[in-house]
C-alpha cells in the first residue's frame, strides 16, 4: 500500500488496523511535500516536522514518480476534469495517486474526497 501524505502527518492518530498486514510504502512526491513543510519559522514545529521527515525516510521505502506514473497522471487528470473538478490544485495528490496505480498498490488516505473520479484506475482505502 502507498501512504498518502496526510496519513504520515497524522500517523499516530490514524487507525491502520484494516491494512495492518500490508507493506507500507511512500511516494517521492510525499517526501517532497514533507520536505517543503520543514520550512517554518516556528522552531518547535520545525523540530516535529524534521523528526517526521527523517523517521519516514528511515521507516519506509520510497517509490519514484517515474515514466509509468507520469503516463497515469495524465489519465487521472483527465478523469478528474471529466468529474467536473479542476485537476490543477490537485497536482501533487494526483502524482501520489499515479505512483500508487503505476505500482498496482492501493492508496491509503484520510482525504478520500481528493481522489473522487479515479475509481476506475485507483483503489483508495480511506482511514
Amino acid at each position: 500500500m502507498l501512504l498518502d501524505t496526510c496519513v504520515l502527518i497524522d500517523l499516530e492518530q490514524i487507525d491502520l488496523s484494516q491494512v495492518a498486514n500490508a507493506t507500507a510504502l511512500v511516494s517521492a512526491v510525499t517526501m517532497g511535500e514533507l520536505g517543503y513543510g520543514l520550512d517554518t519559522n516556528d522552531p518547535v514545529e520545525r523540530a516535529v516536522r524534521s523528526e517526521r521527515y527523517y523517521e519516514t525516510l528511515n521507516r519506509f521505502d520510497v517509490l519514484p514518480f517515474d515514466t509509468s506514473a507520469a503516463k497515469l497522471y495524465g489519465t487521472m487528470a483527465a478523469l478528474v476534469r471529466q468529474a467536473g473538478r479542476d485537476p490543477r490544485p490537485r497536482r501533487l495528490d494526483l502524482q501520489i495517486a499515479a505512483t500508487a496505480a503505476a505500482n498496482s498498490l492501493p492508496l491509503v488516505t484520510s482525504n478520500g474526497k481528493d481522489f473522487v473520479g479515479l475509481e476506475r484506475v485507483l483503489q483508495v482505502i480511506e482511514v
